[in-house]
């Protein structure tokens, strides 16, 4: 999962955290850890990232990130509400600043007419404030989704903190 533009995207997210003195962390379903392969690919990720769960399952999400399985059931997995409490599992779980939390379809199959093949929830939130929250339906085949919402969710991260 790591292109030029993810690397064009990591590394001034890395740089203002630093700066910043602040600290990510991930969670991660339909990207399965490439928003945290990207941001490690980065010299020096070490010091503001901490690391990011894979929480592919819905059993996982519960387990490992506190989403309620009322949520799961009222909404789904690729969902906003979904992923703000997946974000809100990392910062209360880890000692970080700010999370980033996708969940989405990449295909080929497992789409509906209310959530096609492509849609992708994303969720950044810092401690002590609201998720930001944003779906995006990306186009292409699996890779291609997955490369898009990594990007996406880089994006994200360093438009909630600013460069240097």
């Amino acid at each position: 999962m790591n292109d030029e533009a993810c690397r064009d995207l990591a590394e001034p997210l890395g740089a203002a955290c630093r700066t910043r003195g602040l600290v990510l962390g991930t969670a991660e379903s339909c990207t399965a850890g490439g928003i945290a392969a990207a941001l490690t690919a980065v010299a020096g990720s070490s010091v503001w990232f901490d690391g990011g769960y894979v929480s592919y399952s819905n059993d996982a999400k519960q387990a490992m990130l506190g989403v309620h399985a009322g949520t799961l059931a009222r909404a789904g997995a690729v969902s906003a509400e979904v992923v703000a409490e997946m974000a809100a599992g990392v910062l209360n779980r880890r000692p970080v600043d700010l999370a980033v939390a996708v969940s989405g379809i990449a295909g080929p199959d497992g789409g509906s007419a209310e959530k096609p093949v492509g849609l992708v929830w994303f969720a950044w939130m810092t401690r002590g404030a609201e998720p930001e929250l944003e779906s995006r339906i990306f186009p292409g085949d699996r890779a291609a989704v997955r490369q898009a919402a990594v990007r996406h969710a880089l994006a994200g991260l360093l438009r909630c903190v600013p460069g240097p």
